[in-house]
């Protein structure tokens, strides 16, 4: 799936994992599920053979319960068992690529002597760096679902691969498609169980002839066992959505014990934010993603849903809940917001989000005040009140945009120390930067422009905005500030910029002017940057041109 010369996914591999990966979750039993997995590795992941070890519940060692790609070799070792303890002994070995172990063939001969079932081929040594060896081992364990993400479960089963069709040891797509077939295996083959858990429960209660105990006991494993969170609730009345059972997923995904869970309804567990969205899930059939509060005090995304069950004899009607983790997914849709609102390199806010927060903070002020002075002199009297609320002439009432629940944002007289406190904005553009991207490289430079962004970062209070206009411009915001404030401010980023910087193994400096601006309703965000621009190049260029060299 992956080469040298192919550095890219192709759709048609992409449609094939997917389509390995739903054949999983349809095999009609535990065994077709196994053998799907097997098959799965060497039809979408470009392996020659693979093996699936499994864990087996009493014992605890492993049994070979799946062959794919050698006929010979799975006459060989099907059904062989392997101890937990070599098996432990090889997943603690190698090198760890992400959730994988790599084995290479130049520490195999440590394996000699445990009795893990594995098969032996011949080969050249390897004649470049990356080459796959005969005697390379690959491993991909498989856990149990946990809480948030593959490895929080116990050890299921392991899935061996050899012989990479491309000859090569997997990049970095080949790890990741591997470790992410593992933990869907892993979904796989633990629905599978589950199922053969439950289908043989049924088949003993159906022959004993006990039709309603079978129920019962059908819906307490499935309650009990599932994977994910479920709970049963009460349905109307004062006490609606109080939590009557909850199962031992929920349980440990929330990190409260079973008898703490039924003191609570969802409500209380709900984040303050969500309550809204709680309350507006219908009960019947009803879904949200909400945030539920762990018992450590931190809160969880879930992905929950309703469905409404009767007692027997149209009784009394509860909600049957399930509760999904959804944290991981969150997390990269945070992630992915993140990425699109912060410079890659540095991590900072970027241009276009210095200019949501800039904008945030101002109002069209100065377009309102002439519409309000025209009604002052229309009515005879202000058309607003003490609070800038507008005053309802002949049943219609001006909408001045900025002015309910707005604070104005208003600059000090420049130049002058009048007490007068405003949002100030810091342009910074470093001086002799293109110099040491000449001499020394691109590396050089990006050491350089993540070392300044940590260093703005460190000068700045808690809740002022540095953020990389582009380039080496950097802008800072910082709110509450008089001329003389700003002034020291500017001092001092300075004054820590032109520090010797480490940078691809040598001692550079940069140095920085800065450019003092100030954003007031009225000023559209680039006004205000093009302002503090402006001052900037007025600030470069009185300074001697070997004194902004110097730093």
């Amino acid at each position: 799936m992956e080469t040298e010369s192919e550095p890219y996914v192709r759709l048609a591999s992409l449609r094939q994992l997917h389509q390995v990966m739903a054949d999983m979750n349809t095999a009609r039993s535990l065994a077709d599920t196994l053998q799907t997995v097997a098959d799965g590795v060497i039809t979408a992941l470009g392996y020659e053979m693979a093996c699936v070890n499994l864990v087996r519940p009493s014992e605890g060692d492993l049994v070979v319960a799946a062959f794919s790609g050698n006929s010979a070799a799975e006459a060989l070792i099907t059904g062989r068992v392997g101890s937990r303890e070599s098996w432990d002994r090889r997943l603690n070995m190698g090198e760890k690529w992400g959730d994988l172990v790599f084995i290479p063939h130049t520490e195999g001969w440590v394996l000699d002597d445990d009795d893990v079932p594995q098969w032996y081929t011949d080969g050249p040594a390897p004649r470049f760096e990356d080459e796959w060896h005969p005697s390379d081992r690959l491993f991909a364990p498989m856990y149990t679902p946990g809480i948030s993400g593959s490895s929080c479960g116990e050890l299921l089963g392991v899935i061996s691969v050899d012989r990479p069709r491309n000859g090569r040891h997997p990049g970095a797509w080949g790890r990741e498609a591997l470790q992410m077939y593992a933990f869907q295996a892993a979904i796989a083959i633990s629905n599978a169980r589950l199922r053969a858990n439950m289908q043989r429960a049924l088949v003993r209660l159906e022959r004993e002839q006990q039709a309603l105990r079978a129920s019962e006991e059908s819906f307490r494993q499935a309650f009990e066992y599932a994977p994910s969170g479920m709970a049963i609730a009460e349905m109307g009345g004062d006490q609606h959505g109080r939590i009557l059972r909850s199962n031992d997923a929920l349980c440990r995904l929330l990190g409260r014990p079973a008898s703490a869970m039924r003191r609570y309804a969802f409500s209380d567990l709900v984040h303050p934010e969500d309550i809204g969205t709680l309350l507006r899930t219908s009960a019947e059939g009803g879904r949200a993603e909400l945030r539920l509060g762990r018992r450590d005090g931190t809160y969880v995304w879930v992905s929950l849903r309703n469905s409404v069950v009767a007692d027997a004899a149209d009784g009394p009607r509860f909600l049957l809940t399930h509760v999904e983790d959804i944290e991981e997914r969150k997390r990269r849709e945070l992630q992915l917001a993140h990425r699109a609102s912060h410079d890659s390199l540095t991590g900072l806010p970027n241009s276009a989000e210095l200019r949501s927060r800039l904008s945030s903070r101002l109002c069209r002020r100065a377009e309102a005040d002439g519409a309000l002075e025209s009604l002052d002199a229309a009515y005879g009297h202000p058309a607003y009140d003490a609070n800038g609320h507008g005053f309802d002439f002949a049943g219609v009432t001006p909408s001045y945009e900025g002015y309910d629940h707005h604070v104005h944002t208003i600059a000090p007289e420049h130049g002058r120390d009048d007490g007068a406190k405003g949002l100030a904005v810091l342009f910074c553009d470093l001086d002799g930067f293109k110099s040491i991207n000449d001499r020394f490289g691109h590396n050089a430079g990006d050491a350089v422009l993540i070392e300044v962004a940590r260093r703005l970062t460190r000068g700045v209070r808690d809740g002022d905005t540095v953020a990389r206009l582009g380039g080496d411009e950097f802008v800072i915001l910082a709110d509450g500030l008089g001329n003389a404030d700003a002034q020291d401010l500017a001092v001092r980023l300075r004054n820590e910029i032109i520090q010797p910087i480490r940078a691809e193994g040598r001692a550079v400096r940069v140095g920085a002017s800065f450019g003092i601006g100030w954003a007031h309703c009225g000023m559209t965000a680039d006004e205000v940057l093009k302002s503090a621009d402006e001052r900037m190049y007025v600030e470069k260029r009185s300074r001697p041109k070997a004194h902004r060299r110097a730093g």
